[in-house]
């Protein structure tokens, strides 16, 4: 009996602790965090800027890009100008402006440069003629050194001298046909003419 006894005991003393350990808490794990979610999360939505009145707003003005051409009552303009200006004339066998060349450039360059520099794209031309005196290669390169001659005062007076076109006739275009110098004299000279528009 003294080993029941014993036991008993020892049973008892087990069930005391037991019962004791019972009221504890036992501490549990956390549950597992859930596993990502496969939509993307959401965000809250910004608020759209509150509207802006019209009258508060400058509005962009469309700029139309300058021509580069004149119109046709300014080509008018400048063809009145081209006619009166006077051919200037030169002396046998010279490209050099004369003094009476010069007058004759002098009196309309203002005025044209004036005009011109708006139009950048618009040219005029010079022509450069000679007498009947002479070889025809001769004549040509002496046309264009007097038309040259020309392009360069113009130039001095600020028209540039892209705006111009150089050509030489030489002797094929003369507005006279006397054999004598008073013709010949006529013969020697440069003259305007504007360009086409392309």
């Amino acid at each position: 009996m003294t080993i029941s006894r014993g036991l008993l005991l020892v049973a008892a003393a087990m069930l005391v602790m037991g019962v004791g350990c019972a009221n504890k808490k036992v501490a549990v794990n956390p549950p597992p965090p859930p596993p990502p979610s496969s939509t993307p999360m959401r965000s809250t939505p910004t608020p759209a800027p509150a509207p802006v009145s019209a009258s508060n707003t400058p509005v962009p003005v469309a700029s139309t890009p300058a021509t580069r051409y004149p119109s046709a009552a300014t080509r008018a303009r400048i063809d009145q100008l081209l006619a009166r200006i006077e051919d200037a004339y030169f002396d046998y066998d010279k490209h050099t402006l004369r003094p009476d060349a010069i007058q004759a450039l002098q009196a309309d360059s203002n005025e044209l440069r004036d005009i011109l520099k708006d139009y950048p794209d618009y040219k005029l031309t010079i022509e450069g003629h000679c007498d009947e005196r002479g070889s025809e290669e001769y004549n040509l390169a002496l046309g264009d050194a007097r038309a040259k001659a020309a392009q360069e005062y113009l130039a001095g007076v600020g028209i540039p001298a892209s705006q111009f076109a150089v050509i030489s006739y030489g002797k094929e275009r003369p507005v006279c046909e006397d054999h004598d110098e008073a013709c010949w004299q006529k013969n020697r000279r440069i003259h305007f003419v504007a360009q086409a528009q392309q």
